[in-house]
């Protein structure tokens, strides 16, 4: 039985709201089916005043009673890029988890704006073939598990974007894409990625003009640029010596990064429903981070602590992923990277050109590289000699199974 509101019987609906083709044609839907009355919720990751410019005016258009826009960006950098960067997280070798990490917290804040209102449930625009509505109803169960879900796309009647397209022109909600253009875009402050149409086909080559970040790299600066990235603890905390919050930090990376072609990444990946598909990522910012912090932590960790991080990447990288930031499981290994991460301060150069980031140099007060051990000179800490020892004892299984082997050999046939 849903909850009367101001005298109305239908169920309240919070719905996760870009004003994309998706979502402007689920509020008249939610209305239509369901009766409802729909608040629209939109977080602010950093997609820019294209898609936000106008969006409250479009909800109202489309049907809804009101639509919320929360400025998140500062939370975003700081509580799910940084922490996924520390843990050196990569998916599918190259995916550096824009969109992944940005849905736990847009379904957080939606949920917070539900329990606030008083709604009966929440709704989002996923589709039934994708990694979204993992991540969003995971983030529901774990924060709300008392609220209703609706996802449309697993109702509704509609077979493709070309009925969507039809449905919202009868409706009168104008929207950007048409049959010509079926490009699906995903942008935030960390990256933009882009899938469909004739990416769909993995042997043809990304067209140029879907690109919006990053500069073609044949066409990008003849002249390299070097910037420098400071490290506290594993966090990214200035550019060029200049002390930058995390937003601004990564604007300015993104801009120079994207100006000479760097952080475009072309994946066939493996989604958590079990199919593969083909996504064009461009993270110009975070493509230069990853390769500062990897340099830096190099440096500063030890040789099996550097191992366990980059097993600990990969588990990291499946659970961001899957939408499991919600979990014991997540907070245990921040923990975890959080204590790898108290030496991880310092600077590295990166020297960037043509779509390549190039180390140009790293230093830390706590890097583990001495010149006195490992130069090739004359030093006064090392006895060569020690060498032989030590590789004696090394390869004493070797020599065990080697010199067994021999005796069976020589044992002559009966």
């Amino acid at each position: 039985m849903h909850k009367q509101h101001n005298g109305q019987t239908g169920p309240l609906v919070v719905l996760a709201y870009s004003g994309g083709l998706d979502t402007s044609a689920i509020v008249p839907w939610l209305r239509e089916q369901y009766g409802a009355r729909v608040v629209c919720f939109a977080a602010d990751v950093g997609q820019g005043l294209a898609e936000l410019d106008g969006l409250i005016a479009k909800a109202k258009r489309s049907g809804a009673e009101d639509c919320i826009i929360e400025d998140l960006r500062e939370a975003f950098v700081r509580d799910f890029v940084f922490p996924t960067l520390r843990a050196g997280a990569i998916y599918a070798r190259t995916y550096l988890l824009g969109t992944s990490m940005a849905r736990p917290l847009t379904a957080a804040h939606q949920v917070a704006v539900a329990q606030r209102i008083g709604a009966d449930a929440v709704a989002h625009g996923c589709t039934g073939k994708g990694n979204d509505q993992v991540r969003f109803e995971l983030t529901y169960a774990a924060l709300a598990p008392e609220l209703q879900v609706i996802a449309p796309w697993r109702e509704w009647k509609f077979q493709g974007r070309e009925d969507l397209i039809a449905y919202v022109h009868a409706k009168g909600v104008p929207v950007q894409a048409t049959a010509e253009k079926p490009y699906s875009t995903d942008r935030n402050l960390w990256h933009c990625s882009h899938e469909g149409g004739i990416l769909e086909d993995p042997s043809q080559e990304a067209p140029e003009h879907i690109f919006v970040m990053t500069k073609n790299p044949l066409e990008a600066p003849d002249e390299p640029v070097v910037v420098t990235i400071g490290f506290e603890e594993g966090n990214p905390v200035s550019v060029d010596a200049v002390p930058l919050g995390p937003v601004e930090l990564l604007e300015q990376l993104n801009e120079v990064a994207g100006e000479h072609g760097v952080g475009r990444a072309d994946v066939v990946e493996d989604r958590l429903v079990g199919m593969k598909s083909r996504g064009v990522y461009e993270t110009p910012g975070g493509t230069v981070l990853y390769a500062a912090h990897r340099e830096l932590e190099q440096m500063v960790l030890d040789r099996r602590t550097l191992r366990m991080k980059d097993e600990l990447a990969l588990r990291y990288a499946d659970l961001v992923y899957d939408g499991r930031w919600w979990t014991p499981e997540r907070e245990a290994l921040d923990a975890l990277v959080t204590a790898t991460q108290q030496n991880v301060t310092g600077t590295v150069r990166l020297k960037l050109f043509k779509g390549n980031v190039i180390v140009a140099g790293r230093e830390s007060p706590y890097a583990l590289y001495q010149p006195s051990y490992a130069t090739f000179g004359k030093d006064n800490v090392y006895n060569q000699k020690d060498a032989e020892g030590f590789i004696r004892l090394y390869g004493l299984a070797s020599r065990i199974a080697a010199g067994l082997q021999a005796e069976r050999t020589d044992v002559p046939a009966s």
